[in-house]
């Protein structure tokens, strides 16, 4: 099964630590990438993405996260800026500009004010399947256990010059565009088209590239993209939301038909993984319960254990890391202000494009 990650960063200037409209000049720079990998503009300026390659293993995308975070701060660094791993801009851009393009300007067009000054980052985890009807039937299982991968990857604490009481704000931030957070259930590829093409009919969507969910057949690769993480921190906090959705998609490949859930328990699901991350409670989708959400973390390592197979024991000792050291929010909040926290999260070229977390 093969895996990819694609990594969205905001650019910083580091003497005000607000982000900078300069995505153009540091992809310009832009010249050793791993093979495969790519480089993209965002919806606003000041973000770059980060696309790896297909990667066969673990061991492989770990040395291209690190690969692209270390050219990518390198650019930046030879801009004046830096690159920031956060799912929100700790402290406000002055002067937020969008990224000049049709598509784009289309989407200006359809939400205004809402995109005028979105600069949410993200971790997007895509894993190979052989064709769209395994696809759904996987996007159909990963409902439950999406607000637990949120609940991991929870890394904006911080939104725009003040501390917003949640471990991701950037999901409450996107709860905003319609169709956000956890997709229906669909069962066959023919009734996830017809959804997602009543969207775009009711002139809610761009075209059918274009959803909120936070997991869907991807639309341009043979994959499952799994969307539910903020920016991570950390290259091992990428490779943890990686590992788990490889061992998640493996597990429902082989499964029945997915149970339906309760999608106002999903909700509510993702609305206590966002607010609590690891640090309070959380909700079973399947009880309709609140829990800790340390328990749904030891409930979603026993569902995927026989999946896990040669990437055992780095997902167990990732998860350990995070239990102990915090998630990306923990860290951010530990650092003390928002300015702190973005010196906390900017990645170097000498640190192997790792932040100092």
């Amino acid at each position: 099964m093969t895996i990819g990650v694609e990594e969205e960063f905001l650019l910083v200037d580091p003497t005000t630590r607000r982000p900078v409209a300069r995505a153009v000049d540091v992809l310009a720079r832009v010249r050793d990438l791993p093979p495969g990998a790519r480089v993209h503009r965002e919806l606003n300026a000041a973000q770059v993405e980060f696309s790896t390659g297909v990667c066969a293993d673990l061991a492989e995308l770990r040395d291209q996260l690190t690969a692209g975070r270390r050219e990518l701060a390198h650019a930046a660094h030879a801009e004046g800026l830096w690159l920031v791993a956060s799912g929100s801009p700790p402290l406000a851009d002055p002067r937020p500009a969008l990224s000049a393009g049709e598509r784009f300007e289309r989407i200006e067009s359809i939400y205004r004010g809402q995109v005028d000054a979105y600069q949410c980052c993200g971790c997007h985890v895509h894993v190979g399947v052989p064709d769209r009807e395994t696809a759904v039937h996987v996007v159909d299982h990963l409902r439950r256990w999406l607000p637990t991968l949120l609940a991991l990857g929870g890394n904006s604490p911080f939104d725009r010059d003040r501390d917003t009481g949640y471990a991701s704000w950037r999901m409450m931030d996107q709860a905003r565009f319609p169709g956000s957070g956890v997709p229906p259930l669909f069962r066959t590829a023919a009734e996830y088209d017809a959804r997602l093409g009543r969207l775009v009919d009711c002139g809610v969507l761009v075209d059918a590239g274009q959803t909120f969910w936070l997991a869907r057949p991807s639309p341009r690769y043979p994959t499952v993209e799994v969307r539910a993480a903020d920016a991570a921190a950390t290259v091992d906090d990428a490779l943890l939301q990686a590992g788990l959705t490889r061992a998640l998609v493996d597990t429902a490949r082989a499964a029945g038909p997915a149970p339906d859930l309760d999608d106002q328990v999903l909700a509510a699901a993702v609305w206590s993984a966002a607010r609590h991350g690891l640090s309070g409670p959380g909700v079973d989708p399947v009880t309709a319960r609140q829990v800790p959400a340390v328990e749904l973390v030891e409930a979603l390592l026993e569902h995927v254990s026989g999946a896990l197979g040669d990437d055992r024991d780095l997902v167990h000792a990732l998860v350990r890391d995070v239990l102990d050291r915090g998630t990306g929010a923990q860290r951010q909040l530990r650092a003390g202000s928002p300015e702190d926290a973005v010196e906390l999260l900017a990645c170097t070229p000498a640190e192997a494009g790792s932040p100092r977390s």
